[in-house]
């Protein structure tokens, strides 16, 4: 597998704290977040169609599939498509794996590691975006890996606002980990060649949609 530069400040390949972090928590993380978390998520996010605007036949990457909760669903939305879904955290994937999911699980740092050039229809960025190491490099990678006019969704389901706060209340590894606000996000997509289509941060929903300029 290719591996991309880090930048000077990167921390160094495999010590990425959060990585231990979620590591940690994998043993425990279908527990805490149980058939009931995962139900109310799904059951957010198709009424959140619209906007989600998912078809059948696209290929998905899904980063930071975690424990593969929202895997066979999505799954489920873009067949005969394929979802490709992607974790920095072996252990949430040895979790993920064992679920048989109809999906292609792979461990992947999307800040560093090569995820191919213009290979998916939607990359998918649903809860995991604030834990980026290195934002802008990731966005980079991230669109380099959409074909001509592929969209990159940035998703959670509470405001940026919460999201931040609820981080820097966790603390540790997490403590510093925040989702861009309103014109932070400019910047992190021109760089990528990326256009944003539709920003909302509300109180119950954070949604970005950008797609990938056509060359």
């Amino acid at each position: 597998m290719n591996r991309r530069k880090p930048s000077a400040n990167a921390p160094a390949i495999g010590h990425d704290p959060r990585m231990a972090f979620f590591n940690e928590q994998a043993a425990t993380w279908d527990a805490a977040h149980g058939s009931s978390d995962v139900a109310i998520a799904i059951a957010r996010l198709e009424q959140l169609d619209d906007v989600l605007a998912l078809k059948t036949g696209q290929d998905l990457l899904e980063v930071g599939c975690g424990t593969g909760n929202l895997t066979q669903w999505l799954a489920g939305r873009v067949v005969p498509g394929r979802v490709t879904a992607v974790d920095f955290s072996r252990r949430m994937l040895g979790k993920a794996r064992v679920k048989n999911i109809d999906a292609d699980f792979r461990c992947l740092d999307v800040c560093r590691d090569d995820l191919g050039e213009a290979v998916y229809d939607v990359v998918l960025c649903f809860h995991c975006f604030p834990h980026f190491a290195e934002q802008p490099a990731a966005v980079r990678n991230l669109a380099r890996s959409l074909k001509a006019d592929g969209r990159l969704i940035v998703i959670h389901l509470a405001g940026s606002e919460h999201i931040n706060t609820f981080h820097a209340s966790v603390g540790g590894a997490v403590g510093a980990d925040h989702l861009p606000q309103g014109g932070q996000w400019n910047a992190l997509l021109d760089q990528a060649g990326l256009r944003r289509d539709r920003l909302i941060d509300r109180d119950d929903l954070f949604f970005l949609d950008a797609r990938r300029l056509k060359d």
